[in-house]
């Protein structure tokens, strides 16, 4: 009696090659370490660290985090402990695990994403870079970065001429039309696109009569972002060549199937870390069953089959 064959799972992003298309989401999973007594961190296709500036940052104060009907409300204002720190502290640990390794980055001027590329693209162990213009929690830089095509566009031109690795620019869906973003990074050298960051949102205290959060707006992630994110997601890749990751409510295998089936090459799992931490292995394991069911021999068959 023959083995079942298990289906293969490696996609590429440009010249990143992972295992498999599931990936962690800036800001969800630490720095990694955080969540290795709970995922065997060799599994997943690449982890994306917390986002880096040059300088360590505390963020904004709390309260900065609240639920929401299908979702979570975050203002924690990329609070990090800086690129040098990352390098000398974090990164010896990932380095021990066969797995890619994206830096998420930030910056709130033009020299702060020049600078902190130019430190990491030198660092071993770290095989990409994904570019934050989007943050909508800091008053300085984020949506700006990113609402604007040629200021965007040449934020990715001042990380491309830093480094070497694969650039992944990260979308921020807070624009009027997200693919005419998409369409400058593209041309501005991105390898890939990742989108999308959360959309900004608000909650009242009745009681108080003031904002739940502190810094008043704030990011909303979570399953209630999903159809806005899908919609976008597919928008881009009508209107872009370069790989295109999927990121928004995933939740659930069939969650990330059907960005795939849009045409991603690749997911990003976020807010669904801090309900389940097993959640990317579950994710990973539901694609498994789901090509095995159906007789697909290879992720890729699926990728980009989507019948409008």
């Amino acid at each position: 009696m023959k083995s079942k064959t298990s289906p293969q799972m490696a996609v590429n992003i440009g010249q990143l090659k992972l295992k498999n298309p599931v990936m962690t989401a800036s800001g969800t999973f630490g720095y990694g370490e955080e969540y290795s007594g709970y995922v065997d961190l060799n599994r997943l296709g690449a982890i994306v660290v917390k986002g880096l500036s040059l300088k360590p940052r505390l963020g904004n104060p709390p309260p900065r985090i609240m639920e929401t009907a299908g979702g979570m409300l975050n203002a924690v204002g990329l609070q990090n402990i800086g690129v040098d720190t990352f390098i000398e502290e974090k990164l010896p640990f990932l380095r021990n695990y066969d797995v890619a390794v994206i830096a998420n980055i930030y910056g709130e001027t033009y020299d702060e994403y020049k600078k902190v590329a130019k430190k990491l693209s030198a660092a071993k162990g770290v095989h990409a870079l994904e570019v934050n213009i989007s943050c909508p929690n800091v008053n300085k830089g984020g949506v700006s970065f990113g609402s604007d095509p040629k200021i965007a566009a040449r934020v990715t031109r001042i990380v491309k001429d830093e480094t070497s690795q694969p650039v992944i620019v990260k979308l921020t869906p807070n624009v009027t039309d997200i693919a005419i973003i998409a369409e400058a990074v593209e041309k501005a050298g991105a390898d890939a696109i990742s989108l999308i960051n959360t959309l900004t949102g608000m909650s009242v205290n009745l009681k108080a009569r003031k904002p739940h959060l502190k810094n008043i707006t704030g990011g909303l992630s979570g399953p209630a972002i999903k159809p806005v994110a899908l919609r976008m997601v597919w928008q881009v890749i009508r209107r872009v060549s370069v790989p295109v990751i999927g990121i928004g409510g995933i939740m659930t295998a069939e969650d990330a199937l059907e960005f795939l089936i849009l045409g991603a090459k690749a997911v990003q799992i976020g807010t669904a870390n801090f309900i389940n931490p097993h959640a990317t292995i579950d994710v990973i394991e539901g694609i498994k069953n789901y090509l095995s069911n159906n007789k697909i021999k290879d992720i890729n068959e699926i990728i980009g089959t989507f019948q409008p």
